[in-house]
C-alpha cells in the first residue's frame, strides 16, 4: 500500500469516528441523563488514536529503524544513493559522516543521515 492510499483510508476512516463521536456525543440515550454518552466518546476517542497509532505512527517507527539500520551498516564500497540523488561509491566512513565517490571522480562528504538506500551491485 503506497503512502496516498494510507493517507486516502486514515482520512475516511477518521471522519467516519469522528461522525460517531458527533452522533454518540449529541444524542443521549434513551432513560439516562447523558452519562452513557460521556462514556462513548471517551471510547471513540481511545479508537482513533488507535487508528492513527497502526495506520501512522507504528509504520513511521519501522521506517526510522530500517533507515537507522541501513547506516550502522555502512561500509567501504557500499553503492548508495543520498537523499539529494546523489549516487556514489563509499570511500571512507566516519562517525557522522561519509566520503563518496561520483562518477566523475569527485569525492564529496555528506551526512550519513542523508543516505537514502543502498544500490545493489
Amino acid at each position: 500500500m503506497n503512502r496516498n492510499q494510507m493517507l486516502t483510508w486514515v482520512l475516511i476512516v477518521g471522519l467516519l469516528i469522528t461522525l460517531l463521536v458527533f452522533i454518540g456525543g449529541c444524542v443521549p440515550p434513551e432513560g439516562t441523563e447523558g452519562g452513557l454518552g460521556n462514556w462513548t466518546m471517551i471510547i471513540f476517542l481511545v479508537l482513533i488514536f488507535g487508528v492513527f497509532y497502526f495506520l501512522m505512527i507504528r509504520p513511521q517507527r519501522k521506517r526510522q529503524k530500517e533507515h537507522q539500520q541501513l547506516v550502522e551498516e555502512l561500509k567501504r564500497g557500499d553503492k548508495v544513493i543520498t537523499a539529494g540523488g546523489i549516487f556514489g561509491v563509499i570511500e571512507s566512513v566516519a562517525e557522522d559522516s561519509i566520503l563518496i565517490k561520483v562518477e566523475s571522480g569527485a569525492t564529496m562528504r555528506v551526512a550519513k543521515g542523508s543516505v537514502a538506500l543502498k544500490r545493489e551491485k
